[in-house]
């Protein structure tokens, strides 16, 4: 069995203790350490690489934008952990390089499922926390994006939260197309992941926030 490595960063021992507690029952998932705030959390990140940094977004010292910026690039993921109250900060985190995000009041199955999606190379959406986000940014004149109508479609149901498998089945195609049409979206966009091309179909107007997001397209 594959291990995921983990670390937590949170302001808050008792969250942090709860946090441990949920993931130690999970055989596949090994929390390596823990920081108190942004600074600490970057400074352990870099020296233990663990595949995946619970990162929450309000700390002392360094706030989770920042920590997760300062660790872009690198080989550890971020999976941001908000209440998500009208929380721009989880707004700028993905725009700062994390792979997805997750609400604190989540399952706790939830969350060790999140880790591991990311830990996978694959982004966290949550699409009503995506959508109620966009729709706080201030409204932009649609734009065209660079993409063929395929790609728009794939990028469309990307943004419903559904999964490679799922946009497959959904368009009659296989998986490894669908692998390669996210591929050419993420690489035409600029985007690093998921997340952030969801966020930046959604501020090109190329999605809108409460519209359907069935195809027609054709490959």
């Amino acid at each position: 069995m594959n291990t995921t490595t983990v670390v937590l960063a949170d302001d808050e021992e008792l969250t942090r203790a709860g946090l441990r507690y949920l993931l130690s029952a999970e055989p596949d998932l090994d929390v390596v350490g823990e920081a108190a705030d942004g600074a600490e959390a970057v400074a352990l990140a870099r020296r233990l690489e663990p595949d995946v940094v619970v990162m929450d977004v309000r700390m002392p010292v360094l706030d989770g934008l920042a920590a997760t910026e300062r660790l872009r690039g690198g080989p550890s993921k971020v999976l941001v952990l908000t209440t998500f109250e009208n929380d721009d900060y989880v707004y700028e985190a993905i725009r700062a390089g994390a792979a997805g995000f997750l609400v604190k009041r989540a399952r706790p199955e939830q969350l060790a499922q999140a880790i591991r999606v990311v830990a996978g190379g694959e982004s966290v959406l949550f699409p009503e926390a995506i959508r109620a986000l966009a729709a706080a940014r201030p409204a932009a004149a649609p734009k065209p994006l660079p993409l063929t109508g395929r790609e728009g479609d794939v990028l469309r149901l990307m943004a419903t939260g559904l999964s490679n498998q799922d946009i497959a089945g959904r368009l009659f195609v296989s998986l490894e197309t669908v692998k390669t049409h996210v591929g050419n979206v993420l690489a035409k966009l600029g985007a690093e992941n998921r997340t952030q091309a969801v966020i930046m179909a959604y501020e090109a107007g190329f999605v809108v926030p409460g519209a359907s997001s069935g195809s027609g397209s054709s490959a």
